[in-house]
């Protein structure tokens, strides 16, 4: 993996507030014999903060 950038916003429409997650990746893969793989794959965990009153 070379560079991930993750950028998030928050939305509100009527009541509802929406979450969005922007994920930018590039990665390269390189091998002199064989098989190489360059994975996008992405793990993300939403957890909710405790509101200080």
């Amino acid at each position: 993996m070379i560079r991930t950038r993750v950028k998030t916003f928050k939305h509100r429409v009527g009541k509802n507030k929406f979450l969005v997650v922007k994920v930018f990746q590039a990665a390269t893969a390189k091998a002199r014999s064989g098989n190489a793989l360059a994975t996008n794959a992405l793990n993300i965990k939403i957890s909710k903060r405790k509101k200080h009153h």
